[in-house]
């Protein structure tokens, strides 16, 4: 009874994700399409990898992936829905069908599964360490998935220093020297990359006016966002009052829920098991909070690999009693209510390129940030794409109407409008989609 239970929970989470997972790509997910359509292994590592802010594992792996599969939205997602049932089944083996339950249903798990990014591939190995760790067991595959992790994923550093930190206070010092050791040695394999990546996202900072704002800086707006995304996923909506309502209800119940364990004095080996899962939990939290008044990175999503742990944490105290199965019922209903919400309403959705490329005039060229392009080159690599920054405005000058896409232009500071409006331009028209627009100006 217990395997066909797990069979059907393994096989709707599997089911819920394949809806939508054909939306359009957003920029983030185009710009692995891109890198990997055109780019070589060796290439991916030499020429793409310094200009970017991740390690190189991810692209590798869904380098290999699309050569065999393609590079269609389905495809490109599919690895990331795998890795999130493969780590559903690992919690299941550590904390049982509840907490597997909760973790494949949790709405912003659900969101990231069907995303072309790393994140849920760092969540895997990060939640397969984690097995190893609170099994006691077998410390090399415990420390080849932290190395993977950090492979995949800068930020897997936050979890594995609280496993450091609790060796440490464990005074298991064999496990913390050679977790050490693993962590010494990927720095070093991967130093000469790391400064080329430091020193070009000093750069970004300087040049981008306002990039430091989307990357995550230590605010308590931000750190309240974790456990509210945590809990209810990527949905906003208006009005303002509701979502806030609605969102602080049911994560303070979460919240609430986590807390009360700690409370509920049962065996020392249980207590024990909270204590550790609620370290691994909050520590990562702070020291990423700290992390970002220097580097920001204070963003709800770069902590996803830490809902497994929340997942666990939920799940004890679950038992064959009615009552608490009850409150297990409870808590996967309001993460499936929240997950069907996005999946569901195509206004919760990602940025729609698909339907802006498709609607743009095919005999203009588009002006529009060169580094936030990828969406466009992925939908149709044959239009013409022409920068738009300060001096763009000499491009234009034969040009009786052009096509802007002002994506990203707040970031990059750049008033194109005022710009064009110098020039003699009015906007003609401006049609929009899920989150984009483009515009069309005349002389």
């Amino acid at each position: 009874m217990l395997n066909k239970k797990i069979f059907l929970v393994f096989f709707f989470a599997f089911f819920i994700r394949l809806i939508a997972i054909n939306q359009s790509l957003w920029l983030d997910e185009a710009v692995t399409a891109n890198v990997i359509r055109n780019y070589g292994f060796m290439q991916i590592i030499s020429k793409f990898s310094p200009t970017d802010f991740h390690p190189p594992l991810y692209y590798l792996f869904i380098k290999l992936w699309t050569n065999v599969f393609g590079y269609s939205e389905i495809a490109l997602r599919m690895p990331s829905v795998l890795f999130s049932l493969l780590t559903g089944y690992v919690v299941y083996m550590i904390g049982g069908i509840w907490t597997s339950a909760f973790f494949l249903f949790n709405p912003l798990i659900v969101y990231y599964s069907q995303e072309a990014r790393m994140y849920m591939m760092a969540t895997f190995f990060l939640t397969a360490a984690l097995y190893y760790f609170l099994k006691n067991r077998n410390l090399i595959l415990f420390n080849l998935f932290i190395f993977l992790s950090l492979l995949t994923f800068y930020g897997s550093i936050f979890l594995i220093t609280g496993f450091l930190l609790y060796f440490l206070y464990k005074k298991q010092y064999k496990n913390l020297f050679i977790c050490l050791l693993v962590v010494f040695v990927y720095f070093l394999t991967i130093s000469s990359l790391l400064y080329q990546q430091l020193v070009n996202s000093k750069i970004a900072l300087s040049n981008v006016a306002n990039w430091s704002l989307v990357l995550g800086k230590a605010n308590i707006k931000n750190l309240l966002l974790i456990p509210i995304k945590f809990s209810i996923g990527r949905i906003s909506f208006y009005p303002k009052w509701a979502y806030w309502g609605i969102a602080g209800i049911w994560t303070t119940f979460i919240s609430f829920t986590i807390l009360i364990q700690k409370l509920k004095g049962k065996s020392q080996n249980y207590n024990l098991k909270v204590k550790s899962l609620l370290f691994l939990l909050i520590s990562p939290l702070i020291m990423g909070f700290i992390a970002s008044f220097f580097a920001p990175m204070l963003q709800y999503f770069r902590f996803i690999y830490l809902i497994p742990i929340m997942a666990l944490l939920l799940g004890f105290g679950l038992s064959n009693q009615s009552r608490f199965n009850r409150r297990g019922y409870v808590l996967v209903g309001g993460f499936l209510f929240f997950s069907l919400a996005y999946l569901l309403l195509p206004q919760f959705h990602r940025e729609d390129w698909k339907s802006l490329v498709k609607s743009l005039p095919k005999d203009k060229p588009v002006y529009m940030i060169t580094a936030s392009s990828d969406p466009v080159k992925y939908y149709n690599n044959k239009l013409i794409i022409i920068p738009l920054r300060s001096d763009f405005i000499g491009t234009t000058e034969k040009q009786e109407e052009i096509i802007v896409i002002p994506y990203a232009s707040e970031i990059y500071g750049l008033n194109y409008k005022n710009l064009l409006s110098k020039n003699g331009y009015q906007k003609k028209k401006e049609v929009s989609f899920r989150e984009i627009t483009y515009e069309q100006w005349t002389k």
